[in-house]
């Protein structure tokens, strides 16, 4: 998915708590030929079992009282309970992810959803359990109830029950963490996450607040109420960092103590800070120490970002360091799931004036990402310069029609996570999904277009074609019954665009190919 410098707030991510093993880097190699057909590192806490643990998902529960004062327990019971799963070692989706989902759904992050959309959103991100749950105020205390959807079979499970006074209520989402995760756990292995209910309450309405200026102000008071909440911390350099106030930003991120577990993400943090700020060698060394301690795909990129960057900022001379090709490549052999780092490979090389290279990673980014605006607009500028006129207005139509800002001049993409497991990354999941939903609806468009076509209502078939390739941009058929309605319209030279376009997509499409032989 693409990433972008803005920023949602994201911070319900429960193992950014736990420190990972050191590991070591292997020089990055600047051999283009050594990126293909690379594997990811598999680095991960536990050894891979021949059924890998469900993966689960925590949905915000239902507030039954109806009681406004705690409104904003709904999104702190997912917080709570995701977290507490984790630190018991059940695999459990992120709160982004959660959200990427809800807005890809077009859900609002706080409503109440029917059980369908539950296991709607929990196939978009690739869960196989989904946790619903419910809360009420009952006098001085509060009842809190859970139960676990299993999507393979359909089945939900028995009620979990946890009640008492609300202001134990952290130990009460413990417990209940306890009821639904693996049994025999030690009692030690769950650790208190949160250090107070008042701080906690706080830091949760600052995630949920719409205005930064209200998302500031609830993240300063849990601050102050305890000034050792790390994790409020992180969520306020969000808040800064999506504003454009990397400078405050920064200073946020460096007073992260290296005894804390987020030491890691907030040194991570303040690199991305840095780039933002133009300090490439700062960041640069930075990304390094971090990569050398236990290499990440997220730092790699940005290590390739910085390379870009300077060598920018150096009127295009070369910077010490290795070149952002190398790094970009080694990015892919650590995980070669993200079109990101193959988009940014592409670009690398294109400024490199390697248009063969830009060329092989562009459409590798396209393939994964068929809706990459400024992939197909990049691929088209290489293709255009390596002489294939034909492709390359094929790749800048597509990108015209998908949205590109064609005057951007920076096109580099920062990565924002880091030391995500591989078992619980659910980018693919959802790009999976998204594709699936994307194919679905363009049939539909398609099929609508066929029929508006049959009956000459041509600009009609024409808006529903441009939906269908707008979704699917290599629909042969679809690109076929633009060119034919641009003949019958008297567009000569639409029509042998569109027709370009479909005998690419489909060299077997022969209708096309000879539609656009008569007419050459």
């Amino acid at each position: 998915m693409r990433r972008t410098a803005a920023l949602c707030l994201v911070s319900g991510v429960w193992w950014a708590w736990v420190a990972g093993a050191a590991g070591q880097i292997v020089p990055p190699s600047p051999a283009a030929s050594a990126f293909a057909g690379a594997t990811a590192d598999g680095s991960a806490r536990q050894a891979p079992a021949a059924t890998p643990p469900a993966l689960h998902l925590v949905i915000p529960f239902d507030n039954e009282s109806g009681e406004p004062r705690i409104y904003w327990l709904s999104e702190g019971s997912a917080v709570l309970l995701t977290d507490g799963l984790g630190t018991l070692g059940v695999p459990v989706i992120r709160r982004e992810d959660r959200l990427r989902a809800f807005d890809r759904l077009r859900v609002p992050p706080i409503a109440t959803v029917s059980h369908a959309t539950v296991i709607r959103l929990g196939q978009v991100v690739g869960a196989v359990q989904v946790v619903i749950g419910s809360f009420q105020l009952d006098g001085d205390d509060i009842v809190v109830r859970a139960r676990i959807i299993r999507l393979d079979t359909g089945r939900i499970s028995t009620e979990f029950m946890e009640r008492g006074p609300l202001k134990d209520l952290l130990n009460i989402y413990e417990r209940l963490a306890r009821r639904i995760g693996p049994p025999n756990v030690p009692d030690t292995a769950l650790v208190r996450t949160y250090p107070t209910l008042p701080s906690f309450e706080q830091y949760i309405k600052g995630l949920l607040a719409e205005a930064p200026v209200a998302q500031i102000a609830f993240l300063t008071q849990a601050l102050k109420l305890y000034p050792a909440f790390q994790r409020a911390r992180v969520a306020l350099w969000e808040v800064h960092t999506s504003l454009g106030e990397h400078k405050e930003a920064l200073a946020i991120a460096k007073e992260v103590p290296a005894s804390s577990p987020l030491s890691r993400r907030a040194r991570f943090l303040a690199g991305v800070s840095m780039i933002n700020l133009g300090q490439h060698q700062a960041a640069f060394d930075a990304f390094t120490a971090l990569n050398r301690e236990r290499p990440d795909r997220a730092l790699l990129n940005n290590l390739g970002v910085v390379q870009l960057r300077r060598r920018a900022a150096a009127a295009k001379a070369p910077v010490a360091g290795g070149s952002a090709v190398s790094y970009f490549g080694e990015a892919l052999k650590l995980d070669d799931t993200d079109p990101d780092v193959f988009f940014n490979l592409g670009y690398a090389y294109w400024l490199e004036r390697d248009t063969s290279g830009a060329i092989h990673w562009l459409r590798e980014t396209v393939r994964r990402n068929p809706a990459d605006d400024e992939a197909h607009y990049l691929l088209g500028v290489a293709l255009q310069t390596a002489g294939s006129a034909a492709e390359a207005a094929r790749e800048k139509d597509l990108a015209k029609q998908l949205g590109a800002n064609t005057a951007q001049a920076d096109l580099e993409r920062l990565e924002l996570d880091i030391d995500v497991p591989d078992s619980l990354r659910v980018d693919a999941a959802v790009v999976e999904a998204e594709q699936r939903d994307q194919r679905d609806i363009a049939a539909f468009h398609l099929d609508q277009g066929r029929h508006f076509f049959e009956e000459e209502r041509d600009e009609e078939a024409i808006a529903e074609l441009r939906r269908t390739v707008f979704l699917a941009p290599y629909d042969s058929e679809a690109h076929l019954l633009l060119a034919r309605i641009y003949l019958r319209t008297g567009r000569t030279q639409e029509a042998i665009d569109a027709l370009t376009i479909a005998v690419w997509s489909d060299p077997a499409n022969t209708e096309a190919s000879e539609l656009l032989a008569r007419l050459r």
